[in-house]
């Protein structure tokens, strides 16, 4: 119901920065996203059992080495394939256990579909130089300006530290 609501004042009052969504961190805080005005966001899709799960691995490693310009946002979800089973808890622990991710993680939401998260649905719906529409699988990635538009979006394959993603920064 609260999905709904948010998309209908979406519709009503359309976003033009991704500041002006509400975002839960992965223990259910509120993530101001208007803190990180003037750096790049990359959201990016997130799942514990998905092939390109090592990819946390590399975004670690952008988030670390790019952290006075960039913030890496993780966003677990279960769409594709259920590999995105685990609690909030659980996705946490095995981040920090796994791979020692220390940028932001969501509260896990839907990336598409008819639940789709507002942000995600604005995201795979605003013009870029890449491609608009539903995200294809775990791991897209999107790239947000310092002014919270987006300017590119990746698929899965292109990984972390790839000379495409990095040159887009």
């Amino acid at each position: 119901m609260l999905t709904f609501i948010l998309s209908l004042l979406l519709v009503l009052n359309p976003a033009e920065t991704v500041y002006q969504f509400p975002v839960k961190d992965i223990t259910g805080k509120t993530i101001n996203l208007n803190q990180y005005k003037g750096k790049k966001i990359l959201f990016v899709n997130v799942a514990s059992e998905c092939g390109y799960t090592k990819q946390y691995e590399a975004l670690q490693a952008l988030s670390e080495q790019y952290k006075k310009t960039l913030v890496v946002i993780g966003v677990p979800a279960n769409n594709f394939g259920g590999q995105e089973p685990g609690t909030n808890e659980e996705i946490k622990a095995f981040c920090s256990k796994t791979y020692q991710v220390t940028f932001p993680l969501t509260s896990k939401v839907s990336v598409k579909g008819d639940n789709i998260d507002p942000l995600f649905s604005w995201l795979t719906t605003q013009a870029n130089p890449d491609f608009t529409g539903d995200i294809k699988w775990n791991f897209e990635k999107f790239l947000v300006d310092e002014n919270g538009k987006l300017i590119r979006r990746f698929r899965s394959k292109v990984k972390p530290l790839d000379a495409e993603l990095i040159n887009a920064l």
